[in-house]
């Protein structure tokens, strides 16, 4: 029986017509993503879903979707679908993300165009029949400060067309090099400040993430030289909006313009109707080309998947075959906790991830393990990075990758390990999977230990003197952590030593304040896993 898809969200002609000439049987119905209920009630008649933005793929639904097996977005964001669940019902989660890179680029370009020249509020007064030709007095770009917050594949491009503007661009980026920097002809600022000093633009190109969450908060914004202007067309909740609109009625801030918001669809902000204040409903993507882009690529990776079970651009499953999958599956895991784990230790830029294998895992597919370290460290900073574009957002990121293979040196039949390099050092973390199929922790800094990855982890590292273990034990009693699982190691005698603890809970802050008040720990780094 041919697979059978159900397309929820308006695709392209064009689209649908790619499933069909592969021969899948597909069911074309636009506007069915806004019934939520109707959805749930034919779902499992579907190998395959292919949707937009307006199909929300909940708990719910993917509880009916007996059949499904892939999920296709067609664009970049996946909020509107639930991964976690879609995991657990063996759902792979796939979505284009390089198809509307430009498209938006070009926006945040016209939006920056459209503030400086107070474009749309002349616009509505000629419209009007006034001629207030003095009333608009703008500023040039030419020869200004461009801020570039975020200088990944969007934010490069930006960078491109400021610079070929004439613009002087300045990008705060912890994952781009100086290297990098230099051949896109961009500087480098290793402090946000420097460049909220120095910008009479900024622009943002970040994803939201508990680090980008307000990062241009009420304290940087007042921060910035009076009269800038602020372009945001990444995510909405990047900005304070409260205090973006105080400082534009202050007159500190000279204009914004934002096609995201923090509460979408948006009615109703606190930029909503000011002076020179530039807003649109989210239209980054929105052009003729950048849809049919993204259309024609999810119906193509979806008809791969479900007729080949080739597996591109997805969110929670390497690229590999599926007879690989039963053999890989754990050191995939392993692959992505071992990066998981230095990108949560590394703050700052890295300019190289060296990744040795060892034993049997040396034999194995190292594409998709590669790719699933550098997602594991990237994700720190891009929750929505996967398996396929990590190496291609790391290469543009001057990040060299380089793998080494050999046969079986030590204790375990196989192991992998994993180093990254910086500026100011080198950070090593290495593992294995035992009989059980549990990756496990071996060795940290060079110190060797046994331990499991849990969800919830505490790694210290302090000198190697009595106490330890009875204060971190009585700490996290006092606290009400419960401790699942306590491993040591140490280099030598009185020398460096580390924990590593497996918590059931996340800690809290009173845990770490209470360790760092002991001074008895030189770290104290709450880490966090994807454990299945």
């Amino acid at each position: 029986m041919a697979p059978k898809v159900l397309i929820s969200d308006k695709l392209s002609d064009a689209a649908v017509q790619i499933f069909r000439d592969r021969g899948i049987d597909v069911d074309f119905m636009p506007d069915l993503g806004k019934d939520k209920e109707k959805l749930a009630e034919i779902i499992g008649n579907y190998d395959g879903l292919a949707i937009r933005s307006a199909t929300k793929v909940t708990p719910t639904i993917l509880e009916k979707a007996d059949r499904l097996k892939v999920i296709g977005r067609a664009g970049i964001g996946t909020d509107n679908i639930d991964k976690e669940a879609a995991s657990k019902k063996g759902v792979i989660v796939m979505n284009t993300p390089f198809g509307n890179m430009i498209t938006t680029a070009e926006h945040a370009i016209a939006m920056m165009f459209a503030v400086a020249r107070q474009i749309p509020e002349a616009s509505a007064s000629t419209h009007a029949g006034k001629w207030e030709k003095s009333k608009f007095m703008g500023v040039e770009l030419t020869g200004k400060t461009l801020g570039v917050i975020g200088a990944g594949n969007i934010g490069g491009i930006v960078c491109d067309r400021a610079r070929g503007l004439k613009m002087k661009v300045v990008a705060y980026d912890p994952f781009l090099s100086v290297e990098k920097a230099e051949k896109m002809g961009v500087e480098k600022v290793e402090d946000l400040d420097d460049l909220l000093t120095r910008a009479d633009f900024i622009t943002l190109h970040v994803p939201l993430t508990d680090q980008t969450r307000n990062i241009l908060s009420r304290e940087n914004l007042e921060k910035t030289r009076k009269g800038v202007r602020v372009i945001n067309c990444a995510r909405g909740g990047l900005v304070d909006e409260e205090a973006l609109a105080d400082l534009l009625k202050s007159g500190h801030v000279a204009g914004a313009a934002f096609d995201v918001f923090s509460v979408e669809p948006a009615t109703e902000n606190p930029l909503f109707n000011l002076p020179n204040v530039v807003c649109t409903p989210h239209l980054g993507a929105a052009t003729t080309e950048a849809q049919e882009n993204v259309a024609l690529q999810v119906a193509e990776q979806m008809s791969n998947y479900l007729l080949d079970g080739a597996v591109e651009n997805a969110l929670n499953m390497p690229s590999m075959t599926a007879e690989e999958a039963k053999v890989m599956g754990p050191w995939v895991s392993l692959a992505g906790h071992l990066g998981s784990f230095i990108g949560q230790m590394t703050d700052e830029p890295i300019k190289a991830i060296n990744i040795l294998y060892d034993g049997v895992v040396a034999a194995m597919n190292l594409e998709a393990l590669n790719c699933s370290v550098v997602s594991g460290i990237m994700k720190k900073v891009n929750p929505d990075v996967n398996m396929v574009s990590a190496p291609v957002i790391a290469k543009e990121r001057g990040i060299k990758i380089s793998t080494t293979n050999q046969d079986k040196s030590g204790a375990f039949e196989g192991y992998i390990k994993v180093t990254v390099v910086t500026d100011k050092r080198e950070r090593s973390v290495a593992g294995t999977v035992f009989s059980d199929g549990k990756p496990r922790f071996i060795q940290i800094k060079g110190i060797n230990i046994d331990a499991e990855v849990g969800s919830h982890m505490l790694y210290t590292t302090n000198e190697d003197v009595p106490g330890i273990i009875g204060t971190l034990g009585q700490t996290m009693g006092t606290n009400g952590v419960n401790i699942a699982n306590f491993t040591l190691g140490r280099a030598a005698a009185g020398g460096e030593a580390i924990a590593l603890l497996y918590l059931d809970a996340e800690p809290p802050a009173s845990v770490l304040t209470a360790l760092h008040d002991t001074g008895l720990f030189r770290q104290i780094k709450p880490l966090e896993f994807d454990v299945a």
